[in-house]
């Protein structure tokens, strides 16, 4: 089919920004620590069966163990840790900021490409991170322009997503070495998610809060559903679509188009969130994105 790696990147924006708007619902009412674990149970349990499906098996097990070890690094740091970081700023600044916040992990992909492989930044790039940098100050003035209280909650917001954003470019950069080679992308997915089941339930078993997050899930029937929505748009549907895309269109075109989340949460904000949209805030936005195109392009 032609295109399909570019439609495959529009598509995968598009699911990325309903996620972000349905986990947020989710993380109103059992918080984000229980949304993130519970959401990545689901994904695993959808990805299994995906695989099984299609390959006659639970998990890749004839995979290389050094393509094991970068996808379990890869979701660990990205879907753990990064997802973590990202649900919760988009709780305390919204998800339509922190779908934005998390655009400069195209920025930080760039800077440890560059101080772990040696690849130098071009003019074009440094163009494009200034832009992109300027765009999301742009966005982060106008959000608080409110009173001081606002203000000051809305810092630790920022930096979550900053921090999300930081997760997710070191998941991408590890599931790049894991996924050298013709290997199936489905399967890829699965080690990333299995690694992040057990990283986030391991931690939730020392803490015992294993108990609390199924009285939680239990107290709260319209959380339960929303995060297997999340599961199935987030994780399993718009990730295996991020790696279509990388697969089937050149890097740069694949890397802007997967990066378009925040120009669809503008209507979604407005239209679903019912969030009022400043000229500065679409400005910005415009601005940011404009500054990953580049940055990708060059």
């Amino acid at each position: 089919m032609t295109y399909i790696g570019e439609i495959a990147g529009l598509l995968t924006s598009l699911f990325f920004a309903i996620n972000a708007v349905i986990i947020t619902k989710a993380g109103q009412q059992v918080g984000s620590v229980i949304s993130n674990r519970t959401r990545v149970a689901f994904a695993l349990l959808f990805l299994v069966t995906l695989n099984l499906i299609l390959y006659r098996q639970p998990l890749p097990v004839g995979a290389e163990s050094q393509r094991w070890m970068w996808l379990s690094l890869s979701g660990i740091v990205g879907l753990a840790l990064g997802d973590a970081f990202l649900f919760q700023s988009y709780l305390m600044v919204g998800p339509r900021l922190g779908m934005l916040l998390l655009s400069l992990s195209t920025i930080f992909s760039a800077l440890e490409a560059w101080l772990l492989f040696g690849e130098s930044l071009r003019l074009g790039q440094i163009v494009g991170i200034a832009l992109t940098l300027a765009g999301i100050i742009w966005v982060i003035l106008e959000q608080g322009n409110g009173n001081k209280s606002a203000i000051r909650l809305s810092i630790a917001g920022i930096l979550f997503g900053i921090l999300a954003a930081l997760g997710q470019a070191t998941g991408l950069v590890f599931s790049k070495q894991g996924m050298l080679g013709n290997f199936s992308p489905i399967s890829g997915n699965v080690i990333r998610m299995l690694a992040a089941v057990l990283a986030l339930w391991l931690m939730t078993l020392l803490q015992r809060q294993g108990g609390k997050t199924i009285q939680a899930l239990q107290n709260n029937p319209s959380a339960f559903k929303l995060l297997a929505l999340a599961a199935l748009v987030g994780p399993v549907i718009g990730v295996s679509l991020s790696l279509l895309a990388v697969q089937n269109s050149p890097v740069g075109v694949a890397s802007v188009l997967t990066s378009l989340s925040p120009i669809f949460m503008l209507p979604i904000s407005h239209f679903f969130s019912n969030e009022k949209l400043e000229w500065q805030a679409v400005a910005g936005t415009i601005l940011a994105m404009i500054g990953v195109s580049i940055l990708f392009l060059t």
